[in-house]
């Protein structure tokens, strides 16, 4: 990571992180109705390109983290939901195979991948150079940076030197962003930051809210997705800034890349992926192109 009918309150969602398999309904292969409105057909140049042994199978498996709202998350029956876990439904039924989610740590999918006990990692994963090096990227969204505070506190992510910032644990804000900011405050004559690292990002967003950090950072649909359901706890802190896309992960040259691309590609052309975005808020985000290994590809 840089992440319905009834939402839990983010508090809640922690609670909720189990390890174990849920299966949801699963799209048949004539066309499916999403959650968002969305019908997806079945594209059968894009399941052509599925390796035969999972085209045999019939079963998509996806792992996932759902403490990352609002783009995947849990509900209250322990089902995973969410913008990314809808997309992630349309791409089974584009290649006509039935979704399986598996739950972990977010640190343990791509080794469940690389292990193939997993076949695609759908956890807002930001598409980077380390971990191309394990696995490959189908780029599906775009997402930048956004800090939040409580409301009434001003900070600056330009200027936090002293500040104590919540993050999620092995997120790109835990193991990138925070510690070259920290960096450069030491480097500065200033006071590094105090990094809070929390399991979930609920509880970064609560961090904030109880007074125990000063700001947390996410990416910007998530934070923004934060602030809404903590309604005047939290507001934005300066600009949404770094910009990086969002990637699907698949083995490693496995031919799994250029199946679902092919298939996301058709949810693009066919509207279906608009739709599904548009029912979450989350278009900004949207992408004409789908594309693979953008952070290689530059």
């Amino acid at each position: 990571m840089r992440a319905r009918h009834a939402l839990p309150a983010l508090a809640a969602i922690a609670t909720l992180m189990l390890t174990g398999c849920v299966d949801n309904s699963a799209p048949s292969a004539e066309g499916s109705g999403t959650p968002s409105g969305a019908v997806v057909e079945k594209d059968d140049a894009a399941a052509a390109l599925l390796p035969d042994s999972l085209a045999k199978a019939g079963t998509l498996v996806f792992g996932t983290s759902p403490n990352y709202a609002p783009n995947e998350f849990k509900n209250d029956a322990g089902e995973p939901i969410g913008w990314a876990i809808e997309v992630s439904d349309a791409i089974a039924a584009k290649l006509g195979l039935t979704p399986s989610y598996t739950i972990a740590r977010f640190e343990n999918i791509i080794p469940g991948i690389v292990g193939g006990t997993i076949d695609v990692g759908q956890s807002s994963f930001t598409d980077n150079l380390e971990r191309e090096k394990q696995v490959d990227f189908v780029n599906y969204y775009t997402a930048g940076i956004q800090w939040a505070s409580a409301t009434g506190k001003t900070v600056d992510p330009d200027n936090a030197c002293g500040l104590k910032v919540a993050v999620q644990s092995t997120t790109y804000q835990d193991t990138v962003e925070i510690p070259e900011k920290s960096a450069a405050c030491v480097a500065a004559g200033k006071k590094p930051i105090q990094k809070v690292a929390l399991d979930t990002q609920d509880a970064a967003a609560n961090a904030v809210t109880l007074g125990q950090a000063d700001a947390f950072t996410a990416d910007s649909p998530v934070t923004l997705y934060a602030i809404e359901q903590l309604k005047g706890k939290l507001q934005t802190a300066g600009e949404t800034f770094d910009a990086a896309p969002y990637g699907m992960a698949v083995a490693k040259d496995s031919g799994m890349a250029e199946a679902v691309q092919a298939a996301l590609q058709s949810m693009v052309d066919d509207g279906s992926y608009a739709e599904i975005l548009s029912a979450w808020g989350v278009s900004d985000g949207g992408l004409d192109t789908i594309t693979i290994n953008a952070a290689s590809k530059g």
